[in-house]
């Protein structure tokens, strides 16, 4: 695995995610995408919260809940092993996952994953999209921009939004398509 230098965190501007998720993530906790989380659902069926996690969440890997955005922090290397060990353990307890090698493996590939989408500057706001159409799960991610001279804290103070950042992996974790390694 290459030397971290950037991870997610889950950050809240504002309650909203404490309306729009069951289960909230904490803010300032680890963050990955979190679309393994609906592999066994299909998505067409998720309604409500569920729906809305499925759609616009980031998964807070030590709370299991969800984050609407997550932000770009400098990261180290034990920042990373750390992240890695918690999302494995997690993988087990939570998700079925038969040993920690395997959970672990899948946590790297994560991580990896996460680490990816970090080509931003550093407090950069990162906000995902998913949809499911012919048996596959999309991502797109993108950046939030903040107004010239504003700093994070109110959810409507921002005025740009880039898009740029696609998922860089084939996923397909609806029905009948690809599997978790573990499962």
């Amino acid at each position: 695995m290459k030397k971290a230098a950037k991870l997610l965190r889950t950050i809240a501007l504002d309650v909203s995610d404490t309306f729009t998720f069951d289960v909230p993530a904490m803010p300032g906790e680890w963050a990955v995408s979190g679309a393994f989380r609906f592999c066994d659902q299909d998505p067409a069926k998720l309604s409500g919260k569920a729906r809305a996690a499925f759609r616009s969440g980031f998964l807070g890997v030590q709370s299991w809940g969800w984050s609407t955005l997550a932000q770009i922090v400098p990261a180290t290397e034990d920042d990373c092993q750390v992240l890695i060990e918690l999302l494995a353990r997690q993988l087990v307890d939570r998700f079925g996952a038969p040993d920690m090698a395997i959970a672990r493996a899948a946590a790297e590939e994560e991580v990896t994953f996460a680490q990816s989408l970090c080509t931003h500057p550093i407090s950069s706001l990162i906000a995902v999209h998913r949809s499911a159409g012919d048996g596959e799960v999309h991502e797109g991610f993108r950046k939030l921009q903040l107004r010239e001279g504003q700093r994070h804290g109110k959810a409507f103070s921002f005025m740009e939004i880039e898009d740029d950042v696609k998922a860089d992996s084939d996923l397909n974790y609806s029905e009948g398509g690809q599997e978790p390694p573990f499962r």
